[in-house]
Parts: C-alpha cells; sequence; structure tokens
C-alpha cells in the first residue's frame, strides 16, 4: 500500500524563539518536492509534553497526505514495530514504578534502535514521508533532564540506536505543564505521565532549550491555540514539500 498508517500507532491520544515563529530547517532549504519523495524520504517529528496535542495534530495532516496521494507512514515512540511495542508495554506499565533511570534509557534507546532499523530507514529509503510522535529528543527531555541521566551516555547511546539519522523537522507543541496534565486527568494514566510536576516542568524546559539550540529543525508552536491553528501553521511550514 502507498500510504500506512499502523493501527498501533494512531492511538487515542529558557530564552527561546517566539511560539508563533515558522524557521524551516536549512537542510530542508536545500531539499526540493522532488528530491525529498524520490528515494530520501522527509522525516518528521512531533514533540511536546503530555497533553500537548501532538496526536491530534499528526491525525489532522494524515488527512491532508492521504488527499494528496501522498506516501507517508505514521509511527510513536516508544514503539512503532512489533519488539518496540512489547518494550513500550514495559516502558510505560504504571506497575513498574521502581524501574531505575538506566533501565528506562537503556529500553528506550532500544526500542528506538528496532523502530529506525525495522520502519523508519525502509520507509524513507522508498521515499516516503514518515511522521513519529516522538523521537530521540524526547529522551533528552525525559531522561537527561528530568531522570538527570548524564548527557554523553545519551549522546553515544542515541547515535547507535538511530543510524545516525537525525529527523528532518520537528514539531513542538509547547504549553503550560497544568494545562496539558488537566487535558488527560480523566484517561488511565501510564508511569511517565503519573509522574510529578516539577518532573514534566523539567521536561519542558528542556523541550524548549533542544528548540533553542536547534531552531533550523525545530518550529514551536502554541500548543494552547486553537487545533485547526496549529494545524494551519504545519501546512504552511510543508508547503514546499507536500503543496497548497
Amino acid at each position: 500500500m502507498m500510504n500506512t498508517i499502523n493501527t498501533t500507532q494512531l492511538f487515542s491520544e529558557s530564552t527561546v524563539h517566539n511560539k508563533s515563529s515558522h524557521c524551516v530547517s536549512s537542510h530542508l532549504e536545500n531539499l526540493t518536492p522532488k528530491d525529498s519523495f524520490s528515494g530520501k524520504g522527509l522525516f518528521i517529528t512531533f514533540e511536546g509534553i503530555e497533553g500537548s496535542g501532538k496526536t491530534t495534530q499528526i491525525i489532522m495532516l494524515v488527512e491532508v497526505l492521504k488527499a494528496k496521494g501522498i506516501p507517508y507512514v505514521t509511527t510513536r515512540e516508544p514503539g512503532g514495530t512489533k519488539i518496540s511495542e512489547a518494550i513500550r508495554d514495559l516502558l510505560l506499565n504504571p506497575e513498574f514504578m521502581e524501574m531505575k533511570p538506566e533501565t528506562e534509557l537503556l529500553l528506550y534507546c532500544a526500542s528506538r534502535a528496532q523502530h529506525t532499523a525495522e520502519l523508519i530507514l525502509p520507509a524513507l529509503e522508498e521515499g516516503k514521508i514518515v511522521i513519529s510522535d516522538r523521537y530521540f529528543d524526547s529522551t533528552y527531555a525525559y531522561q537527561g533532564a528530568a531522570r538527570e541521566l548524564d548527557e554523553e551516555v545519551i549522546n553515544v547511546l542515541t547515535r547507535f540506536s538511530t543510524y545516525g539519522r537525525n529527523p528532518d523537522l520537528t514539531f513542538l507543541l509547547d504549553l503550560p505543564v497544568e494545562v496539558g496534565l488537566a487535558r488527560i486527568k480523566n484517561r488511565n494514566l501510564d508511569r511517565l505521565e503519573q509522574e510529578t510536576l516539577s518532573f514534566h516542568e523539567k521536561v519542558r524546559r528542556q523541550f524548549l532549550s533542544i528548540a533553542n539550540k536547534y531552531p533550523s529543525r525545530y518550529i514551536v508552536l502554541d500548543g494552547e491555540s486553537q487545533p485547526e491553528i496549529i494545524h494551519r501553521q504545519i501546512l504552511s511550514t510543508l508547503q514546499p514539500f507536500i503543496g497548497e
């Protein structure tokens, strides 16, 4: 099939640049739409704290790609493949609150290695747009900043588990932690969603720090805006690759 959505992936749901800023990476500026879909693909990631609205925006983007007949794959982290989804079950299970930060980091990277090799890289090689709900930036935010694990260790594991492949473009949906957590309060919370307010504040600050460090890759969007407004901003950024 040209367009692929794994049912396990479309699930229910510091000084930084201005939230509404749109800056396309220098890497993307060197890609033409033809380049993007002729063997190189386009790797897009969505990042944000819990309840930021990533899943909603991915679903809305997919509807546009479907209508245009543009080949795509949607996926998520942790997860995306059979092995990676099994690891996800371990990572997010609230019964395992005793999990050590080091164990958590290694499991995330194991999931990512399988996910990248089995799904992401082949899809990009086929010239598809790959849309992932989270990728390695989440590791720097959750295991790095919030769990306070050594960044150099994370650097080594990230290079190893991604086979050196970075996203081409990352959309960060930013909003206050209290707002995000209020959005998810009525669902069964997983192990990380149950963490403290201060934990999630660290995650948010780190995402903004990463966006500030890599402005050529990051688009920071106001997660409190109406979904349709955010959607239009995303489409505006992607217009050179998917058309009007």
